[in-house]
């Protein structure tokens, strides 16, 4: 044995008596593993499995670029954990190497882990998600509704990248008819968030307005995909006047901005396909509902068919009904004697005028009999009142021809006036000037005062005296230009 050093290489050359068997070699081994102190090991869970149901102690790889090994947290050191492990996470083991002799298989064992690298992102992703969710942004209540059909749709990624290849390629499949318009940005390193959020502007901003927006991106690692984690493109995809659907990275992965978007898809090619429905399926929605509307008309035309019959039946009835109330009444009407001897009427009334004019007669010559002896006794009253009559004439004679004299006298001094005045009204007036041969041109319904009213070809209307003359502009020559 004294030939033998840690590296399990001999210093001599090998002899059968030198042989050590196979549980020799694993003490060997497992006394090298025991004098490494203990370590701390940074590097990513991979393959967890735990805990287990019947031991309920851990089992995974951690590996960073270029290696890997196999590590255990037993059960007691698990129940300690502040967090879950999984896949992908970057975390410090602190603990020591151990070999499990029945199968010679070496494992670290973590006495105790946290987070690190990727683990601390998390931990600042999920505050900054708890931080949104209690302003309210990923309250389900403020989310819009996407069009089930979107005509026009804006897509904000890296014009360089797979992506919005497969995004165009997905929506010529899916419709044709939608219009796709791509708005460029950094999806990943310095300045991305600021790009992206310059990017969903310019997509709202688009007249007409799109639809939605889809923001999407490839898969990647965590890191990767901590520009869609950022505070301030978060709250724009929030504040975005536009609905906006995301695609970030795979199915597993979740961003801030998926969680404050209107709808979250798993991949990019799943958010085109969210927003575009397949035309076959289109075609046989239309079909289906053409289907239920032909039956609903045509359940609605029988029933209206069988109310028109009841109240075509109702009418025929009330109808003879009513016929039959008129006959009975005409029937009634006809039994009158006015109508059964029309003659009877007239010698009726013939007679009660004879009667009438007798009566009238006999007032009439009572009346002249009474007025007769009235007359006789005014008469000398009358002679008397007749003899004033002459002087009162002769009055009235008098002031007629006092009034005759003195009316033209207080009228001449007026009718000077308003002679004056009617002589001055005429000369200012465009008639009494039109009268002398002059005449007034229009320009489009307008006095015309000056020759840039006019243009060659418009149209001219000149009033005399008696009467319009209408004509077209030949030519304008203002005053000096005239040759």
């Amino acid at each position: 044995m004294d030939g033998w050093n840690l590296t399990g290489a001999s210093s001599a050359p090998a002899k059968e008596e030198d042989a050590v068997s196979v549980s020799q070699a694993i003490d060997i081994a497992a006394g090298a593993l025991d004098r490494i102190p203990q370590l701390c090991v940074l590097g990513e869970v991979t393959g967890f499995r735990g805990p287990n149901a019947r031991s309920g102690h851990c089992y995974f790889q951690i590996k960073d670029d270029s290696s890997a090994m196999d590590c255990i947290i037993w059960k007691g050191t698990y129940l300690k954990r502040a967090f879950d492990l999984r896949d992908g996470m970057q975390v410090h083991l602190t603990g020591s190497f151990n070999l499990y002799k029945a199968q010679g298989k070496m494992s670290f064992v973590a006495r105790s882990f946290s987070l690190a690298g990727e683990g601390m992102l998390r931990q600042q992703v999920a505050a900054l998600a708890e931080k949104l969710r209690r302003e309210g942004l990923m309250d389900e209540s403020r989310r819009r509704r996407i069009p089930a059909f979107c005509s026009r749709v804006a897509v904000v990624t890296s014009l360089s990248g797979a992506v919005i290849d497969d995004v165009k390629r997905t929506l010529r499949r899916r419709n044709p008819l939608v219009e796709l318009i791509c708005v460029g940005s950094k999806v990943q390193g310095e300045g991305a968030p600021e790009e992206l959020i310059e990017g969903l502007r310019r997509a709202a901003a688009i007249t007409p307005a799109p639809d939605c927006i889809l923001l999407v991106r490839g898969g990647g690692s965590f890191e990767d995909l901590m520009t869609f984690n950022d505070e301030s493109l978060a709250r724009a995809v929030a504040a975005c006047p536009v609905p906006v659907v995301t695609g970030i990275g795979h199915e597993p992965d979740t961003s801030i901005c998926d969680m404050v978007g209107d709808r979250r898809c798993s991949t990019p090619t799943a958010a085109a396909e969210s927003v575009a429905p397949a035309i076959t399926e289109l075609a046989e929605l239309l079909a289906a509902r053409e289907h239920r509307l032909v039956q609903s008309f045509t359940s609605m035309a029988a029933s209206a068919r069988a109310d028109l019959d009841a109240s075509s039946m109702r009418a025929g009835r009330a109808m003879t009904q009513r016929l039959a109330q008129m006959d009975a009444a005409l029937a009634a009407s006809a039994s009158r004697p006015c109508l059964m001897r029309p003659a009877f009427m007239v010698e009726q009334r013939s007679m009660d005028l004879a009667r009438s004019a007798e009566r009238f007669s006999s007032a009439l010559v009572q009346s002249q009999q009474r007025y007769a002896r009235e007359l006789d006794a005014l008469s000398p009253r009358l002679v008397a009142s007749t003899s004033g009559l002459a002087a009162k004439r002769h009055a009235l004679e008098l002031a007629a021809s006092r009034l005759s004299a003195a009316g033209p006298a207080m009228l001449s001094e007026p009718a000077a006036r308003l002679a004056q005045g009617a002589a001055k009204l005429d000369a200012l007036s465009p008639l009494g000037v039109l009268a002398r041969g002059y005449s007034i041109a229009y320009s489009q319904d307008r006095v015309a005062t000056s020759t840039s009213a006019f243009a060659p070809g418009s149209q001219l209307r000149v009033r005399l005296a008696d009467g319009d003359v209408y004509g077209t502009v030949d030519r304008v020559e203002p005053s000096g230009t005239a040759g």
